[in-house]
């Protein structure tokens, strides 16, 4: 897949029934938060990743989170994931079978060292994780010496401070917490969901010149 067509906003959903993860994506139908990730350590995540694509996936990217190993790649490839995230760097053997299956790589990295050597190993994305923890401006830093790269922030990333980290370099943003009031997921509140999305959807808007 070219990258340029990657949603900007990746919505992660971790620990969330079936029944809870689909009342969000069928709320994501339709609006500017595209994607959404459904990680490895939610119980029937593998399931739920086969269901919501098979529902959704013409109009919402669905992929796989907290990817750790080379057979969680490929079972969540089998499941139909267009996408692989993880919290940390993955095996290039990894990044190699999602080439393979024109799935889009994302491992994720700490130091300007992993980020490098990620892309040399053949990532497509790599994921600044936690990114809050590094502030918007380590970005900027390591464009510097680095260059611009596509980069995603996860991690204290959302609808209020999504736009700093745009504005200092990042490509893409993965947000779990930050968009949503998780007892709205939990109660499936979707009057609740739909205002979240609207927000940031706003702040889309708002940085829709700037990206």
């Amino acid at each position: 897949m070219n990258i340029q067509h990657f949603p900007k906003v990746t919505v992660i959903l971790r620990g969330y029934t079936y029944p809870q993860i689909r009342t969000v994506v069928k709320n994501l139908v339709g609006s500017r938060l595209r994607a959404v990730e459904i990680t490895m350590n939610t119980p029937g995540a593998l399931e739920a990743i086969e269901k919501i694509n098979q529902e959704f996936g013409d109009s919402v990217m669905v992929g796989a989170g907290t990817v750790l190993t080379y057979e969680e790649a490929q079972a969540s490839i089998a499941a139909g994931a267009a996408f692989l995230l993880s919290p940390t760097m993955l095996d290039k053997r990894i990044l190699d079978l999602c080439r393979e299956k024109d799935v889009v790589s994302v491992p994720g990295a700490f130091s300007p060292t992993e980020i490098k050597k990620s892309f040399e190993d053949g990532a497509d994305i790599v994921k600044v994780f936690p990114a809050a923890r590094l502030g918007s401006r380590y970005l900027s830093d390591i464009a510097a010496p680095l260059g611009k790269m596509p980069l995603m922030v996860v991690g204290g990333i959302g609808t209020a401070n999504v736009g700093e980290y745009f504005a200092a370099g990042a490509s893409f943003a993965g947000i779990a917490s930050g968009i949503f009031d998780k007892q709205d997921i939990l109660n499936q509140n979707e009057a609740g969901i739909k205002a979240s999305i609207q927000a940031m959807e706003e702040k889309l808007r708002e940085l829709e010149g700037d990206l």
